[in-house]
């Protein structure tokens, strides 16, 4: 079966493939901050790897945001930007290289947590629900209690990114509160598609991998070995929005027309998807010139534990969790408090 990767010795270097936070400050520079007067207009949309972005990729390729604008007379200019991490995506927002960011709903507590009575940074919309696989190429793990010191598990951001704070979740259901970063010591920062290739190769120290969809069917697909060990849904309780986009306060009051489009031509871009799954895989294929089967995309996107909506699902138990361990030190008594309210997200959870 094809796939996203050529083999390591071919591919570019971590630094090339991908904005890192080192270059957060550059970035800034060629795009511009917010801490500069901007008129409405302008926005810049930061994603990351993976099919749980493909709402923003459909929204490029079909040019929604810009039609949203041109209904309130407004031309609108979006850039895009790929990062990878969770840390990564709020040190951009946070240094006004970036408008919208887009990450799991763990970094966005975190960056909400920092903010809280500041820039009070807040989610703007799910990008849908879709389960993340845990998934070992080692065939002597079968549940999170089986890694051992030997083992190493990757995830986008160490203790940041939502699968980082998903496993800390199962730990603790699984070791009590107290234990919960029981499985930080063998967590590494990688991106996804670096981490899928390891684990489809084998021989490398990395044997877990805490990745989202196409990758995770990948890994599945093509090494016999591989194996899911943990299912996201499982921990958080049901279908759940494990990546979401959110933006500051002053973004959104300072460019109410702006935002508004971002936000119509989000719900554009659900519609679309939910609609014409094949489109939906070929603008994936396009936008990220990728190499993945067309078909796993396919069974990705029409998965019925998959919905494509901007509504958020299931978020306020992790929310729960990382105030009562301690990580996030601001109580949310509802999913509300950290998202804005808005007409496209009543219906949230």
């Amino acid at each position: 079966m094809p796939f996203l990767f050529r083999p390591a010795a071919a591919r570019p270097s971590f630094a090339r493939r991908f904005v890192s936070a080192a270059l957060v400050l550059s970035l800034g520079a060629a795009l511009g901050t917010s801490h500069e007067a901007r008129a409405e207009g302008h926005i810049r949309v930061a994603e990351q790897f993976g099919i749980v972005y493909l709402l923003l990729n459909v929204a490029r390729d079909q040019q929604f945001i810009e039609k949203e604008a041109r209904k309130e007379g407004l031309d609108v200019k979006v850039d895009w930007v790929k990062l990878s991490g969770g840390s990564a995506v709020n040190d951009a927002l946070l240094s006004g290289s970036i408008d919208i960011a887009g990450a799991g709903v763990g970094p966005l507590l975190t960056v909400w947590d920092r903010t809280h009575g500041k820039q009070n940074v807040k989610g703007v919309a799910s990008l849908g629900n879709l389960p993340y696989y845990l998934v070992s190429n080692n065939p002597n793990v079968k549940t999170i209690a089986d890694f051992t010191d030997k083992d190493r598990i990757a995830l986008p951001a160490v203790t940041v990114s939502v699968q980082s704070r998903v496993l800390q979740f199962a730990a603790a259901k699984r070791w009590g509160d107290k234990e919960y970063n029981r499985l930080d010591r063998l967590t590494q920062a990688v991106p996804h598609p670096d981490a899928a290739a390891a684990i489809i190769a084998g021989g490398t120290e990395i044997t877990g991998h805490f990745g989202n969809p196409p990758f995770q069917e990948q890994e599945l697909a093509a090494n016999p070995k591989a194996h899911i060990v943990l299912n996201s849904y499982d921990v958080l309780g049901g279908p759940s929005s494990a990546t979401v986009l959110y933006a500051t306060e002053k973004f959104r009051n300072e460019n109410p027309r702006t935002y508004r489009a971002f936000v119509n031509g989000l719900a554009d871009a659900a519609r679309f998807v939910t609609s014409n799954p094949q489109a939906a895989a070929d603008i994936y294929i396009r936008v990220n010139q990728a190499k993945t089967d067309r078909n796993l995309l396919l069974s990705v996107i029409q998965d019925p534990q998959v919905q494509f909506k901007v509504a958020p699902q299931n978020t306020f138990a992790l929310a729960q969790f990382m105030y009562r361990v301690g990580v996030i030190r601001n109580e949310p008594k509802s999913w509300k408090d950290y998202f804005f309210d808005d007409p496209a997200t009543a219906a949230g959870s």
